[in-house]
C-alpha cells in the first residue's frame, strides 16, 4: 500500500480549454498517479489531449467539451457527459474554475458522489456587469462546493476563504523541467537574424490579454527610443492566441522591433539564446515561464502581481502591473549592467533550486487523495 497508495482507487481530474499552463500541470501529474496505482481518467475538450496527449501516458482519456467561457448550452452538455464518465470515481479533480463549476454540477447528480478537489490556478479576469456577477457568483458556489480546494498562490487561498470554501491549502504547481536545449545560443541567434551582440528579450505565454503584451509594446517603443540601448534589442514572443492580427498589426504599423514566433517547442533553446526574459502579466499565480527563466539562470522581468512576489523573491526584477515606464526602465537598466544581468541570473538559480519539484508536488497530491478517500462519508 505504501508504494502505490492509490492501488484500485479511481481517479478523475478535469480540465477545460488549455494550450499552456493547466494543461501542462495535468499532463505532469499523470505518470505520477499512474505509478501511485490510480486508475486515472482524464475528462476535457478532445483538443487538449491531442496536445498534452495524457491517454499517451497511461491515462484512460474521455473527452469532455469545457470552453474557456461560459456557455449555458454547452455547459449543459459538459455536465452530462461528465456525469457519464463519473461512475466508480473516488476523487474528481477538476483544475481551475470553468473545469470545477462543471464538476461540481456533474457531482451533484452522480448517484454515488466523488469527493471533489478544485485546484484555483487563476484570478477571475478584470471588468465588471454582468458577467464578472455571474463569474463571482460561480466562483463562490463552486469554491464552497469542494472538499478540499488547492490554490497556487496566497493570495487565491485568501481569497476561497473569504468565499466560504471549507478547506483550503496552499499547493504550488511547479513547471516541469524544460528539455536540454537542441541548438547553441549562437544558432539561436543566427536563426533570428540577430549579429554581433544585439541583446535578444525573450516572452513566453498566450496571447491574451492577461499576458500584458500591450503593456510590452509600449515599453518597446520607450526603449526602442533610449540611447543607452543601441542597437534597440529584438524582442520575440512564443506563443499563440486570440490577440495575434491586433498584436501583429501594431508591430508592424509601428516598426516595432518585435517577431511572434507563434507556439513554440523550443523554449529552452530560446531561453539559452536570451539575455533577458520579460512577464509583463497583469496577473500571475505560479507563472511556469517565470519557474522556466530561473531555472535556465536568465535574469527576469516581470510584473509584481499576484503569486509572482513570493514565487521570485529577489531573484527578479519586479515592477507595478501596467507600468510602461517602470518596465521600460527595468529592462535597460538589465541590459546595460551585465554585472547586476549575471547577478539575477545567480538569484534565480538559487530561488529555484528552493521550489518544489514535479515528485514533490505530485506526492503531495497523492496524499491528499489518499485522505479523501480513507475519510468518512
Amino acid at each position: 500500500m505504501a508504494e502505490q497508495p492509490l492501488l484500485g482507487h479511481r481517479v478523475t481530474e478535469v480540465l477545460a480549454t488549455s494550450t499552456g499552463g493547466v494543461g501542462t500541470h495535468v499532463r505532469s501529474l499523470v505518470p505520477a498517479l499512474v505509478s501511485a496505482g490510480a486508475q486515472l481518467q482524464v475528462c476535457g475538450p478532445a483538443a487538449t489531449d491531442e496536445l498534452f496527449a495524457f491517454s499517451a501516458l497511461g491515462a484512460d482519456f474521455d473527452p469532455v467539451e469545457i470552453s474557456a467561457g461560459l456557455s449555458p448550452g454547452a455547459d449543459a452538455r459538459a455536465v452530462a457527459a461528465l456525469r457519464r464518465a463519473l461512475p466508480g470515481t473516488e476523487v474528481l479533480h477538476a483544475h481551475g474554475l470553468r473545469a470545477g463549476l462543471v464538476a461540481a454540477a456533474a457531482r451533484r447528480l452522480a448517484t454515488s458522489p466523488a469527493r471533489l478537489v478544485l485546484t484555483l490556478h487563476n484570478a477571475l479576469p478584470d471588468g465588471g456587469g454582468l458577467r464578472r456577477r455571474v463569474l463571482e457568483q460561480a466562483e463562490r458556489a463552486t469554491v464552497r462546493a469542494a472538499d478540499v480546494v488547492l490554490a497556487a498562490s496566497s493570495d487565491l487561498a485568501e481569497n476561497a476563504r473569504r468565499l466560504g470554501a471549507r478547506d483550503v491549502r496552499l499547493a504550488p504547481v511547479s513547471a516541469p523541467p524544460l528539455p536540454p536545449a537542441a541548438r547553441s545560443r549562437t544558432e539561436v541567434r543566427e536563426e533570428l537574424g540577430l549579429v554581433d551582440d544585439r541583446a535578444l528579450v525573450v516572452a513566453v505565454g498566450r496571447l491574451h490579454p492577461q499576458k500584458g503584451y500591450d503593456v510590452l509594446l509600449d515599453a518597446v517603443a520607450r526603449w526602442s527610443a533610449d540611447q543607452r540601448l543601441r542597437p534597440a534589442p529584438l524582442v520575440v514572443i512564443a506563443g499563440d492566441g486570440p490577440l495575434h492580427d491586433e498584436l501583429a498589426a501594431r508591430i508592424r504599423d509601428e516598426l516595432l522591433p518585435v517577431t511572434l514566433l507563434g507556439r513554440r517547442s523550443d523554449v529552452a533553446d530560446l531561453l539559452g539564446a536570451a539575455d533577458l526574459c520579460v512577464l509583463p502579466s497583469r496577473w500571475e499565480a505560479r507563472s511556469l515561464t517565470a519557474q522556466e527563466a530561473l531555472r535556465s539562470g536568465i535574469p527576469l522581468v516581470a510584473s509584481q502581481v499576484g503569486g509572482l512576489p513570493e514565487l521570485l523573491g529577489d531573484a527578479a526584477e519586479l515592477v507595478p502591473v501596467g507600468d510602461v515606464a517602470a518596465l521600460a526602465e527595468a529592462v535597460v537598466r538589465v541590459l546595460c549592467d551585465s554585472a547586476y544581468a549575471a547577478e539575477l541570473g545567480e538569484r534565480g538559480l538559487r530561488r529555484a533550486a528552493e521550489w518544489p519539484d514535479e515528485a514533490a508536488t505530485a506526492a503531495e497530491l497523492v496524499g491528499i487523495y489518499r485522505e479523501l478517500i480513507d475519510a468518512p462519508s
